[in-house]
């Protein structure tokens, strides 16, 4: 006799009967190959890492009347963004082109048709660097050479595949601790396990900050590196007997 224990709400398909000669459809659900009494518990498992990569975002915004102005001036500003990077040591192979727009500006009055009164340029460039401890220096010298759009740091873990496998391990620790206590709760005893199904993974990157623009300060922008959490969830099927 088969039954369903499940831990979390997941939909379990019945197996029915196929009489002889009839054509058999593959059931959704895994075949079981042995009686007895099916748990399906969700765990989750988790490590943490201290990040050691930093990105930030960085553009320049300029206006102007016509358009090969404004793409002019923002040129010559992104120019020295560029220039200041490289003196602050952040080599080439990291800063990467993210964005490029012109777009008009209008004016809106009520019953004309919009007008349109200037252009404004943007370009921005992502920047990747391993030193975190930097951050707060670099922000402060692009916003001291004109940039005036900022986005970052964003902090994570350059290679998190290590840490993942940690948290791996200890999802499927927690899935059989649990699946444990539920075959005790109920009499049974945990035969093995019939399938492992990974549901998600955080790989410990921090959620992009809110673009922000910033005035050049005297003092340096602090920048607290921390703690990132790697998480893996699994879904665990359990055989109880």
């Amino acid at each position: 006799m088969r039954s369903y224990l499940q831990a979390t709400a997941l939909a379990v398909l019945p197996f029915a009967a196929v009489p002889a000669g009839a054509q058999a459809q593959v059931p959704a659900a895994p075949t079981i190959l042995a009686d007895g009494t099916l748990l399906d518990v969700q765990a989750e498992g988790s490590t943490t890492r201290a990040p050691d990569v930093a990105t930030i975002r960085a553009g320049v915004v300029t206006q102007s009347a016509t358009a090969a102005a404004a793409l002019g001036d923002n040129a010559q500003r992104m120019a020295r963004v560029l220039d200041a990077l490289k003196r602050a040591g952040v080599n080439a192979r990291d800063v990467q082109t993210a964005t490029v727009n012109l777009s008009p500006q209008y004016r809106y009055a009520e019953g004309q048709a919009p007008t349109i009164t200037g252009y404004q340029a943007t370009n921005s460039v992502a920047i990747r660097f391993r030193d975190i401890a930097k951050a707060g220096a670099i922000l402060d010298t692009l916003a001291g050479v004109g940039a005036n759009q900022i986005d970052g740091p964003n902090l994570s873990i350059d290679n998190p595949e290590a840490a993942l496998d940690e948290a791996r391990a200890a999802a499927i620790k927690i899935a059989r601790a649990r699946a444990d206590l539920y075959a005790r709760a109920a009499g049974l005893s945990v035969a093995r396990i019939v399938s492992i199904a990974e549901t998600g993974v955080n790989d410990g990157a921090t959620p992009g900050p809110v673009m922000f623009q910033r005035a050049v300060r005297a003092d340096s922008t602090p920048v607290a590196a921390g703690e990132s959490r790697v998480s893996a969830s699994l879904t665990v099927r359990f055989l109880l007997k």
